[in-house]
């Protein structure tokens, strides 16, 4: 193995002498050599091995409502970070050129744990993030990030589709502060016919992180034209998230636009994000957002109680800030869903490139 490939432990043998992945529900079985759907995790020396740990796609310091979060730390700035590879197969995939990449020179960085939290607290960033391809399957490298992350007081922030098995499920959210799942659809069929897998597990994955963990939890979902952006479709998804998972979870519809293997279709109009949002207000959800759009409205917190503005944001910048220090609305002190603490931070719209040995000293 070289320095950057290491063992992993959910895998075994199977009866015909290949090896099964169980790490997500894909369950990919693979003889000596070959890799998974997702690249990086592959069979060496007769066990599952993840072939990225401690190399990167990039890093980057973004606002943490770019995640997007708008009730973890608001304002506060984020250490961003990726790998390479999926295990889905998207064929909207906003980041493809990361997330569908099958070669290693795609991980131009490479950072331990311990210089990404460095890095992190020299660069006054609240939380790092896992994003831009999806952290399950470099489980192994972002819990030790988190890890290191923690001793020094910085939290650790997953950004995922939530394609993951059970048990490795508990180990990973027992690591992590907050997630934002992308919740692509809400039909099985939109997962087997545009991303190649199964709305189940994701369903499994919200349900467990909202109601078996402490993890602040987010949903995103991309609406793509005449794909899931039915009023039907989304009137579903909301009940379902008000009924499973309760009415303070929040939830983001964010734009489409043509990419990858899907370049047939246009752009998502802002019109579908703000029926969307309405749809979920009216079912109950508390918190309801618009993004990859110039709308101040729905991308801005208001008091369920007393229809308060609490946090006024135009675009990833944070204007008006009515939540106390202890996350109450300053007018009626209804409590506000999320992770507070203290006056918001002042990052804003920035998104700054990091070369990780400079940024992270010795």
């Amino acid at each position: 193995m070289d320095a950057f490939t290491v063992p992993t432990k959910y895998w075994h043998r199977l009866d015909d002498g290949r090896v099964q992945c169980d790490l997500c529900p894909r369950a990919c079985r693979l003889h000596e050599g070959q890799h998974g759907l997702c690249f990086v995790r592959a069979r060496e020396g007769d066990q599952i091995v993840l072939t990225s740990y401690g190399r990167s796609s990039g890093f980057c310091v973004d606002p943490i409502e770019k995640k997007p979060l708008n009730h973890f730390l608001p304002g506060s700035a984020v250490l961003s970070f990726g790998t390479a590879g999926c295990n889905l197969a998207c064929r909207f995939c906003q980041n493809w050129d990361i997330s569908k990449s099958r070669e290693i020179d795609t991980l131009a960085e490479a950072a331990s744990p311990e210089a990404i939290a460095r890095a992190a607290r020299r660069l006054d960033c609240a939380s790092v993030a896992f994003t831009y391809n999806d952290p399950v399957i470099f489980a192994e490298y972002a819990i030790d990030v988190a890890d290191a992350c923690h001793v020094l007081g910085i939290r650790a922030v997953a950004v995922t589709a939530g394609y993951i098995n059970p048990e490795p499920r508990a180990e990973f959210c027992r690591h992590i502060d907050a997630a934002n799942v992308d919740l692509k659809g809400f039909t099985d069929e939109f997962y087997q016919d545009l991303c190649a897998g199964h709305l189940e597990p994701v369903l499994d994955t919200l349900r467990y992180i909202r109601h078996a963990t402490d993890v602040w939890l987010e949903i995103t979902t991309l609406l793509i034209p005449g794909r899931n952006d039915s009023s039907a479709e989304l009137d579903a998804l909301t009940r379902w998230v008000v009924t499973e998972l309760g009415p303070d979870v929040p939830i983001h519809f964010t734009a489409f636009h043509p990419d990858y293997r899907l370049l047939d279709l246009p752009p998502t109009p802002p019109a579908t994000l703000t029926r969307a949002r309405s749809i979920a207000l009216r079912n109950g959800i508390r918190y309801a957002y618009t993004g990859n759009v110039h709308d101040p409205v729905g991308q801005s917190t208001y008091c369920h109680a007393c229809g308060s503005l609490l946090i006024g944001r135009d675009g990833y910048t944070i204007g008006t800030y009515r939540v106390t220090d202890d996350g109450r609305c300053e007018r009626c002190a209804t409590r506000v869903a999320g992770v507070f603490a203290g006056p918001p931070g002042h990052w804003g719209a920035r998104r700054l490139p990091v070369r990780m040995a400079a940024a992270a000293g010795g």
